[in-house]
């Protein structure tokens, strides 16, 4: 067996394909989140009802 640069060890390249698809998925799911929950960088304070004394 001279070309052994020419095998492929299916265990890592099945692992490397059902890792981007999990990532594929956790990107779809952080992007649905945004758009309903959109994450701003300056977030306003909310300020309550003030207390009556």
């Amino acid at each position: 067996m001279s070309n052994d640069e020419k095998l492929i060890d299916f265990g890592a390249e099945r692992d490397k394909r059902i890792h981007d698809l999990n990532d594929k998925r956790l990107n779809e799911m952080r992007q649905k989140f945004e758009q309903v929950l959109p994450l701003t960088k300056g977030k306003k304070k909310t300020r309550g009802k003030s207390k009556k004394r």
